[in-house]
């Protein structure tokens, strides 16, 4: 079987490993950048769920040695009451641990494995399902998908999702390690975690009707947004370096995954977001080949595959989006958060995550 992976990002090199050692399939990926790897965009962490799917793909260690293991989640109101403690991207029976580690980084641990298995990596070209001479087409090209478009003309469009991300690093702040922040602040959420080095790898998240101009970002905006909490402040103070900000966007339900021969994976069918966009990639991507390696027919494989994953993505879909409200509330809901969330995070977390975890 010859099988075409288009984009060599995360879904696209997690795709071509597991295809590769389920079916021994002829892989090629065709990443449209001459360096699709590299330091390139920010951080990101990969709950226990895309971690075992990393450990069924044989790379787990390799992708655990490139970060660092995070497992409690704090969660702070915009007065600085802790609202909980939680276990992070994990049941807190799990003696595995969250990974937090730079995107590119995971790239670039994907991409060699990838090799390994015998996965071909053409770079520098850009191509559509049609150029290719392959009895399957996997496209990972991501949220801004070309195929998904070829796929179906009446495919919903990108929207933005009425928020902007400025990540950045700081030094000298006292935090404690292996627990990830969450601060519900008045103007935006507030994310940030101590990285192994020392430094605070940080990220803001702002509510604003219409993207940015990127050259109005600047710490100072941020010191200011954030003047009112303590937390994000002193980390925004301490800065040493401050990334441009990024429009965050959402995309409705896609009806079409798949033709019988190309199919969709990770943000190019399902931009879930709510640090689970990486770890639903890994699992498209270990779910599909088990699929093109036990259903006969490559178009039989696509249906079981969308069969199995759909209402998994369909309920990450919801989940994401409500996660996205509540960083945006107005005074009243704020104060209503503080008093129902730490009730919520002792008797109920653990109970409304266990399905996506377990």
């Amino acid at each position: 079987m010859r099988v075409s992976v288009i984009g060599g990002g995360v879904a696209g090199a997690a795709s071509a490993i597991a295809l590769r050692r389920a079916t021994g399939a002829e892989v090629t990926i065709h990443e449209a950048y001459e360096d699709p790897a590299g330091q390139v965009g920010s951080y990101l962490s990969l709950a226990v769920n895309g971690l075992r799917g990393l450990d069924s793909l044989g790379c787990l260690a390799e992708v655990q040695a490139a970060g660092f293991p995070v497992a409690l989640q704090r969660m702070w109101s915009s007065s600085g009451k802790l609202l909980g403690e939680v276990p992070r991207g994990r049941l807190a029976s799990d003696d595995l641990h969250s990974t937090t580690l730079l995107r590119g980084r995971l790239v670039e641990v994907l991409r060699a494995e990838a090799a390994s298995a015998g996965a071909r990596i053409e770079t520098g070209r850009r191509v559509a399902p049609a150029d290719l001479d392959a009895d399957l087409v996997v496209a990972a090209d991501g949220i801004w998908s070309a195929t998904r478009s070829a796929l179906d003309p009446a495919a919903p469009q990108v929207q933005y999702a009425g928020l902007y991300c400025v990540s950045g690093v700081s030094e000298g702040v006292d935090l404690t390690r292996g627990t990830y922040h969450f601060v519900f602040g008045r103007r935006g959420a507030f994310l940030c975690v101590p990285a192994a080095d020392g430094t605070v790898w940080w990220s803001a998240q702002v509510p604003a009707p219409e993207p940015p101009d990127p050259a109005e970002v600047t710490r100072a905006r941020l010191a200011e947004l954030y003047a009112k909490e303590e937390l994000p402040l002193s980390v925004i103070r301490a800065a040493t370096r401050v990334d441009r900000p990024m429009p965050m966007h959402r995309l409705a339900d896609v009806p079409v995954w798949h033709d019988g021969r190309t199919v969709l994976i990770g943000d190019a069918a399902h931009p879930v977001g709510a640090g689970q966009g990486a770890s639903m990639a890994i699992e498209d991507a270990v779910t599909l080949a088990r699929c093109v390696a036990s259903v006969p027919g490559v178009d039989r494989a696509l249906a079981e595959y969308t069969r199995l994953r759909r209402p998994r993505v369909d309920r990450m879909t919801r989940s994401a989006a409500t996660n996205r409200d509540a960083k945006t509330p107005g005074t009243v809901r704020r104060r209503v958060n503080d008093l129902l969330m730490p009730i919520a995070f002792r008797h109920v977390y653990a109970r409304s995550t266990s399905w996506l975890y377990r």
